[in-house]
């Protein structure tokens, strides 16, 4: 089977949970909707196109390979923003400024980052996929919209370098991935390894059935917990549950 697998890495990226009142949290992972987010992006599909998105996140399962979790990072977040007037819609920060200035009220959060993880993700198409991944690839490549890692402060620190590759079940696709260097690197200092912390054991995360990562990982190494992170309105901002399974690879022994 083909997967379109690509990797994400940035300064900071935030994957949000359920996020209720002032705290914002972050998971070590990137959530389904953020990748899909991120792809609609790049394809160019808009937030306010309701049928689109919803047929990407229906036509497509995905897994996720976490080679370092990063450092969390908290930020006591403020901003200024005028509250509704009716219909009324303020059409930039200088008519919220502006023309909303009696209005003014200050917001108050604690937002969660990661800063320095890396994971690749794979993408498998189901039957009803409105793209072939070739197409995906070639958005990817080349987005409409900027692309963002969770939030728009957020922005891509390497490429995404999608690669179409052939393997049997998404841990061989995810294994196979040619992970270039991000940072300039040299075989004697191993400057990349050291600087993100690659050497941790890989984590995987994945849907569909529990075979889908490898027919040869034993079931009862494997963990299935529910996550609200399936797209049900783009609009509203609204999701629903899926589960989501996880494996984490066993640390491999120093030679001697």
């Amino acid at each position: 089977m083909d997967y379109l697998v690509f990797r994400l890495y940035g300064a900071m990226a935030s994957w949000g949970e359920i996020a209720v009142g002032e705290s914002r949290h972050s998971t070590t992972h990137p959530s389904k909707s953020a990748i899909f987010g991120l792809m609609a992006a790049a394809i160019g599909i808009k937030r306010e196109d309701e049928q689109q998105q919803l047929e990407l996140a229906a036509g497509y399962h995905i897994a996720v390979k976490q080679l370092t979790n990063g450092t969390l990072l908290k930020d006591y977040h403020t901003t200024q923003a005028p509250d509704s007037v009716g219909k009324f819609t303020y059409k930039t920060r200088r008519d919220e400024l502006t023309l909303g200035y009696e209005r003014l009220g200050t917001v108050l959060s604690s937002r969660e980052y990661r800063t320095d993880s890396v994971c690749l993700v794979a993408i498998k198409v189901l039957d009803d996929a409105p793209y072939e991944l070739t197409n995906i690839q070639q958005k990817l490549l080349k987005p409409v919209f900027h692309l963002y890692l969770g939030r728009k402060s957020c922005p891509l620190s390497a490429p995404l370098d999608p690669q179409i590759i052939t393997g049997q079940g998404y841990k061989n696709a995810l294994d196979g991935y040619d992970n270039k260097a991000i940072l300039p690197d040299n075989s004697t200092t191993g400057r990349n390894k050291q600087a993100l912390a690659l050497s941790e054991p890989a984590q995987y995360y994945w849907e569909g059935e529990l075979t889908d990562l490898d027919n040869d990982i034993e079931l009862q190494m494997i963990q299935t917990n529910s996550r609200y992170d399936q797209i049900s309105s783009r609009k509203r901002w609204q999701f629903k549950p899926r589960l989501e399974h996880s494996y984490q690879e066993p640390p491999q022994k120093e030679s001697a």
